[in-house]
Order: C-alpha cells, then sequence, then structure tokens
C-alpha cells in the first residue's frame, strides 16, 4: 500500500475526454479473456497483454495499472434472449449476440514488481478507488467507435403516412397463417397497407429471403408502405415499417388505425419475425460459414501461422479478405513481422500506439502470421465435435486506416478494390516516400500510353500504377453455342434467372488471355486536340507497361455502368491459368523516326475547353418536341451524359422542382472535393490531372475516370516527354522490375449484385494448396472458384 501511495502522482482519474482503452491490447490482440489478462495504464488508459505491459512501463515509468481478467460463467441453454431497440452491439438496448456471458475481477498491480492489490477496497487511496470506478464504469474507447458506427439514424416519419389512401377490399387479415399471394413463401411476409396484399420481401445475395414480390408490387402499383408480418405486436413502435418511396425503414404514427383498416388487433399478435434492422444485423455478424461450402462438401478447418481469421466487424469482410492476401506478400510479412517486432514498432510508436499506422499494421501482422492466435476453440455443441478459431478482431487497423475517409470508417460494405487501394496510398504516405520502408511499391508499375495523332506524330503519357484494371469482352466467350442454346431454351419457356437453379444457368466463359489483350490492344480516341493539326481528330491509344511489379493485381470490371449511370454485374466466368506471362505488353518509350507532338501553350485551355459538357442535339431536338424548354433539355441531356432520349426525359420529370432548374449553364470550373482528388491520386493519377478530370466532370469520380482516358492529351502538360525521360529506366525510378511471367497466388471474390452489398472471401495458394479465408473461417479449399474471382493476386518468377 505504500508502495502505491509513493506513486500516486502517476494516477490519473479519467475525463471524460479521455479514449479509456480497456477491451483489447493496443500492441497485441490480447482481451480480459487470455490468460494473462489485461493491464490498463492509470496514467494514459492505454491497455497491455501480460507480455507487453512492461515494456510500457519502460518507456513511460507509468507503475499503476488496473488488471482486468475475464472468467466465462456457465449460462443455462434456456437464457431468454433480451429485446433489442438499437441497430447496436455491446450497448444496452442492442442486440443479444448470444456470446457467454464472463465474470471480471479486477485488482491494481504495481509495476516493475507485478505487485498486487485487491480491488475493490476501502484501504485503497481516495484517488485509486475514484479513478478505477471510473475506468470501469466507463465505455471503452475500441466499443465506442464500434457502437458509433452501428447504431443506425433514428427512423423518420414517413412523408406518406399521414395521407396513405387504403382500398376498400373487405380484406381481413387473419392473425397468422399468413403465405405470399404470389408463392409458398410462409416467411419475410410483408403487408401492402394500401390493398392488403401480402407479398414476399426482397431476395439476399446468397438465395435466401423472398422472391422480391413486395417490391414487384410497389412497382406496379405505386402502393408506398408496408408493415412486416410478424413483426406487430402491441409495442407498435417495434413494428417494421417501410416505405419504398423513400427506400428505408420509416415510423407510421397512424399504423394503429392502417392496421385496423384490415381487421388486425395488435394488441394480441406476437413477435415471430426479425424486423429488417435486426435481420440486417443478423447477416452481418452471423455470416453463414455453410453458405460458402465447395461442391457442397465441408471445408477443413485449419490452424497454425498463416492461418489467423479475421472477425467480421459488420459488413467488415472487404478488408479482411484484402488484408489477408497482402499479408501473405513477402514485403508485407518482412516489413511488418519478419523484419520488425512488436518492441521495436512501439519504442518508435507515438504516445497514443492507437493512432500509429505503422504499430497497427506491426500490431496486424504479428496477429495474423505468429500462429499465437489460430488455435482451435471447440464448438458448444458438443454432439458435433466441430472445431473453429476466434480469429482476431482488426478494430484498432480498421480505425487508424479508416481516419478520415466517411466512407470506410462505417459499417456500410465497401468495395475491395477501392480499400486496397486506400490501403496502399496510406501505406506509402506512412512511408515517409521511403523506398525502402515502403512494402506497398511491390504492387506499383510504370505505365506508358502512347498517343498516335492522325498527323503520324506522337505523344507519350506515363504515370505509376497499382492494379491493372481489365474490361472483360464478352464477345470472346469460349462456350457461344451453349450460350445460344441456353438463351433460346429460356426464351422459348418464357423463363427468368431468377426461375431457374444454379445449376442450370449458362454464364459466358471468357479466357483471361482475351481481357489482357483487350487492354493492350489499339483504342481510338475521338476529338483528340492535336497541337500539330491546331484542331480536334481521332487518335488511336495503345498502353504498355514500364515495369513489371513483383505482385500484379488484375481487376475484373464485372461491375459495368449501362445507360444513365446504372450499375450493372456483369454474370461471366473467367478462365484463369495458374502462370501467365505479359511479357508482350512492355513499353519502349519513343522509338527512332517517331516525332513528338509540339508543346502548344494552349493545349491545355484547348483541352479543358473541348471537356466542357455538351448537350447532344438530338436528344434536344427529341425533347423540345415533346414541349419541353429548350434549356431544360440541355441540362437533361448533359447530366446523363447523353446517355439516350429516354433517360435524359426520366431526368428532366425527376428534376423540373429544382431550384436551379431555370439557372444558365455554367461552364465555370468549380471547386473539387479533396476527399474526391485523393480517390484519383490513389488510381494513380497526378494530382494537377485529377483536378482537370474532377472540374470538368462536376465531381463525379467515375466521369472523371473516364475524362481522364478520353483527353490523355490533358496529361501531357504535367510530364516531360523528352526522349531522357521516356528513356528512364524503371530502377531509376524505383520501381521494382523483372520479367513477365507470374503465377497466381489468391484471389478476392464477391457474391451480391454490388460491389457496396454481398460478401467477400479470400482464396490463397499456401504451401502448395488453396486455404479459403471467410472472416474468422479459415479452411482447406477443395475447389477453389478462380473462375469467379473479382481481384486477382499474381506473383512474379523469378526465371534462371
Amino acid at each position: 500500500m505504500e508502495l502505491l501511495r509513493s506513486n500516486l502522482s502517476r494516477v490519473q482519474i479519467p475525463e471524460p475526454t479521455h479514449r479509456i482503452y480497456k477491451h483489447e491490447c493496443c500492441l497485441s490482440f490480447d482481451t480480459p479473456r487470455s490468460d494473462g489478462g489485461l493491464f490498463v495504464d492509470m496514467n494514459s488508459f492505454l491497455a497491455f497483454g501480460k507480455d507487453y505491459v512492461a515494456w510500457n512501463y519502460e518507456k513511460t515509468g507509468n507503475p499503476v495499472y488496473l488488471h482486468i481478467k475475464e472468467t466465462a460463467k456457465s449460462v443455462p441453454e434456456d437464457r431468454p434472449l433480451k429485446k433489442p431497440t438499437l441497430l447496436a452491439i455491446g450497448i444496452d438496448g442492442g442486440f443479444d449476440n448470444n456470446e457467454p456471458a464472463y465474470e471480471e475481477s479486477y485488482s491494481i498491480v504495481i509495476l516493475p514488481d507485478f505487485v498486487s492489490l485487491p480491488f475493490p477496497s476501502v484501504e485503497l487511496p481516495e484517488k485509486v478507488r475514484i479513478a478505477v470506478d471510473t475506468v470501469i464504469m466507463a465505455v471503452g474507447a475500441e466499443k465506442k467507435e464500434q457502437v458509433a458506427a452501428w447504431t443506425a439514424e433514428e427512423k423518420q416519419v414517413s412523408q406518406h403516412a399521414l395521407t396513405l389512401q387504403q382500398l376498400k377490399s373487405g380484406v381481413v387479415i387473419p392473425p397468422s397463417g399468413w403465405k405470399c399471394a404470389k408463392c409458398d413463401k410462409r416467411e419475410n411476409l410483408w403487408l401492402n397497407l394500401t390493398d392488403g396484399m401480402i407479398l414476399c420481401g426482397r431476395k439476399n445475395w446468397d438465395g435466401t429471403g423472398g422472391n422480391n414480390h413486395a417490391v414487384e408490387h410497389y412497382k406496379e402499383t405505386s402502393y408506398p408502405l408496408a408493415v412486416k408480418l410478424g413483426t406487430i405486436t402491441a409495442d407498435l413502435e417495434a413494428a417494421d415499417v417501410y416505405s419504398y418511396v423513400e427506400d428505408d425503414s420509416v415510423v407510421d404514427p397512424l399504423l394503429a388505425k392502417h392496421l385496423a383498416h384490415f381487421g388486425i388487433d395488435f394488441s394480441s399478435m406476437q413477435k415471430t419475425e426479425m424486423t429488417t434492422a435486426e435481420r440486417e444485423l443478423d447477416q452481418n455478424t452471423n455470416f453463414d460459414w455453410n453458405r460458402i461450402q465447395e461442391s457442397g462438401k465441408e471445408l477443413v478447418p485449419v490452424f497454425g501461422p498463416g492461418y489467423t481469421g479475421l472477425v467480421n466487424l459488420g459488413n467488415s469482410c472487404y478488408l479482411a479478405a484484402t488484408m489477408q492476401i497482402v499479408f501473405s506478400t513477402h514485403s508485407f510479412i518482412s516489413r511488418y513481422f519478419s523484419h520488425q517486432s512488436l518492441k521495436m514498432a512501439f519504442e518508435m510508436a507515438p504516445a497514443d500506439p492507437t493512432l500509429d499506422l505503422n504499430m497497427q499494421l506491426t500490431k496486424l501482422g504479428h496477429g495474423l502470421l505468429s500462429g499465437k492466435y489460430s488455435i482451435p476453440v471447440t464448438e458448444n455443441d458438443a454432439a458435433t465435435g466441430d472445431t473453429k478459431q476466434e480469429g482476431i478482431p482488426p478494430r484498432m487497423f480498421k480505425s487508424v486506416i479508416a481516419a478520415g475517409h466517411g466512407e470506410f470508417s462505417s459499417m456500410r460494405q465497401q468495395d475491395a478494390l477501392d480499400f486496397f487501394l486506400h490501403f496502399l496510398d496510406k501505406v506509402e504516405r506512412g512511408s515517409n516516400m521511403r523506398a525502402d520502408l515502403d512494402p506497398s511499391r511491390s504492387f506499383k508499375f510504370g505505365v506508358e500510353e502512347k498517343i498516335l495523332c492522325s498527323s503520324g506524330k506522337v505523344a507519350y503519357n506515363k504515370r505509376d500504377d497499382c492494379i491493372l484494371s481489365l474490361n472483360i469482352p464478352l464477345d470472346e466467350a469460349t462456350n457461344k453455342d451453349e450460350l445460344e442454346a441456353f438463351n433460346n431454351h429460356k426464351a422459348g419457356k418464357g423463363l427468368e434467372e431468377n426461375d431457374m437453379s444454379t445449376d442450370e444457368i449458362v454464364r459466358p466463359r471468357v479466357p483471361l488471355e482475351a481481357c489482357l489483350s483487350t487492354f493492350a490492344s489499339p483504342e481510338e480516341i475521338h476529338d483528340y486536340y492535336s497541337t500539330a493539326l491546331k484542331g480536334k481528330t481521332t487518335a488511336i491509344k495503345t498502353t504498355r507497361l514500364t515495369s513489371f511489379p513483383d505482385y500484379l493485381v488484375l481487376h475484373m470490371r464485372k461491375f459495368v455502368m449501362e445507360a444513365g449511370w446504372v450499375p450493372k454485374k456483369l454474370d461471366v466466368y473467367i478462365d484463369v491459368p495458374d502462370v501467365i506471362d505479359i511479357s508482350h505488353m512492355r513499353g519502349k518509350g519513343i522509338q527512332p523516326g517517331e516525332e513528338l507532338l509540339p508543346d502548344d501553350g494552349v493545349q491545355e485551355e484547348e483541352a479543358m475547353e473541348s471537356a466542357q459538357p455538351v448537350a447532344n442535339d438530338e436528344i434536344v431536338t427529341q425533347l423540345l418536341s415533346m414541349g419541353f424548354n429548350q434549356l431544360h433539355c440541355q441540362k437533361a441531356a448533359i447530366n446523363t451524359a447523353n446517355a439516350g432520349v429516354e433517360e435524359a426525359m426520366n431526368w428532366l420529370l425527376s428534376h423540373m422542382d429544382d431550384q436551379d432548374i431555370d439557372a444558365p449553364i455554367s461552364h465555370q470550373t468549380p471547386g473539387v472535393d479533396q476527399s474526391s482528388v485523393d480517390t484519383l491520386i490513389s488510381f494513380g493519377f497526378p494530382e494537377e490531372v485529377a483536378r482537370k478530370a474532377l472540374k470538368a466532370s462536376g465531381g463525379d469520380i467515375e466521369k472523371a475516370t473516364d475524362w481522364i482516358f478520353n483527353n490523355p492529351n490533358a496529361t501531357v502538360a504535367d510530364m516531360d516527354v523528352s526522349s531522357s525521360n521516356l528513356a528512364q529506366t524503371p530502377a531509376q525510378s524505383g520501381l521494382p522490375d523483372g520479367g513477365g511471367r507470374y503465377k497466381l497466388f489468391g484471389f478476392v471474390s464477391h457474391m451480391g449484385t454490388s460491389t457496396h452489398c454481398g460478401h467477400y472471401v479470400a482464396h490463397i495458394l499456401k504451401e502448395g494448396r488453396w486455404v479459403i479465408f471467410n472472416d474468422s473461417k479459415v479452411g482447406v479449399s477443395t475447389d477453389p472458384p478462380k473462375d469467379m474471382g473479382y481481384l486477382y493476386f499474381f506473383q512474379r518468377l523469378n526465371d534462371n
């Protein structure tokens, strides 16, 4: 006790602004449930595992710690579930995710000799008692971030609820025994509050759910509100009401009246279904391993170094799949595991290591690769004896890598490609541009674009990139006969693919070589401003690589934009060989006899002027014939990228009430959002080019990307096109280089209709066998679906 009193000056009472860590070690994935428990520094409120707390004492001199140990309590199997009131985990009112209950015990520990004092104890100094009580009562910083991201926005009152017209159809809804009016579904049923139709809900990406009959009914009738049967109880506020117009769960303040119209006495009804919010959380946190079977076989789990799963934090599978592959590359293994210990990273870290990218990457690397956390845990189901691993939760890493990014810091699903590029950009910046400290350079390569003007002169543009983004030429499918027969069969029987089993559907099968060939093929550029001709012409662009990276990432453009910028996923298989050779794609720079296009001072202005949006005259004329005024017609054409009359008319009808609909079309270059600039920079485009493209495209990243590819001359001013620069070797530019033969070692697959929904998994070739990484589940892959990848990762072969 005297030792504690002599160190009271090093004990701090937490203020509301303090971040208190008490659920996870900031250097490892140890928790209070680990053998050694967790030690909370009572000065900095950082938490450390038993093996690491002494390092903190050596670094800071802080001797007083709160030791927290959790031991599992036996819980009755028939424990009733708590009713959730928030879309949240880990707080009062949140969902009960059936985790075992734990009992916490506390003690005060004084370093360096680990002298222990019991807590609670009236003999402890008052300052210590107050400080410890505050820490125990506080919501940990780890959970604060998770809860903030999980808690849903408060539901709004529907704009249609107060004016809802209900048809006098005489329909009376029974208290149970419901069935979809258009199929045999008896779950996930929705009662349309206008006409009383009972129809099934939407089909999920994995085939579960309904058959979309409720939403199709809305599209046919425009009846806006529906309530989910099975969620109606005496507590009407908990009922799940959905507005198709607002595309969200809403509040219906007149729900009792609207239910009474169909003879429903809500006071006697019981809850039998999850609400949309509950189901969303259930799907996000309890992804069913059995849905990711291969050929109907159970996968054999594997354990040990390099086989550690990552816990799904809620829609974080895009991060898990990406990081598993990243930490299977020699560059990242070396940088953050083999050649950097946890202690070394901690000693270099700032006062709060939870905010340091280098520290958290090292923590993640050691967590994944050490094997410490990849140990079997017997399932509660003793009958099967199934084993699994708990995996490690990448909370601190996600917090650091997503800091300042509105999407990645949320709990929404994200595009694995976007995250991969964002991650590499963060690593590069965190390495202070030092190549020896930057493992992301192993993915980087040079790109050379040659523009051949109709004058016979050429321009060369160069940039660095980290991915090859490949279009999929469906006309190169190798199974055209089967496709034609399938389509004829489908048309003859009037079937939709939704009505057919997966085994019956025939999908195009395109060789990867065809995708690479399309990338390397000459491409026409229309309306190219030629400084030689002083006007627009048609030019030919060919793209080559100036260096071959250690690791080549191929992005399959399965998600394409249809007319009107409507996203669509291509349902296609890609035949990917184990080894590819891209030697023929190497660029050679300016060649003898080639003459460079002259550098014209007005080139940039001309390029920007040519990029200003111009309405298609044919679209405008057709809209004028329908009675719309010319300004509105021009705006509609411009805002739909001249996609067509139908798209322009739909835009016009939905924007007639815009306050600026009558404002003149402005050709001034607006300011651009820095985050959009950063996104384009992460794609490998120079900053000034990114800004020009965004200004010319109204800030739209997709359109800006197209603008860059369609206006490659706009980048000439940003680079030296002299022959000496074009002759620069990869070694001089600091990029890795080598032969063009590569071996496939991993791929990320996506299931779902959009990159922003569904599920991502990774397959990685380890120790001569393919292994599937599905969040925290890791198992031997008996039949890896190599033809279904979204991102493919190849390692360069060092041929002798």
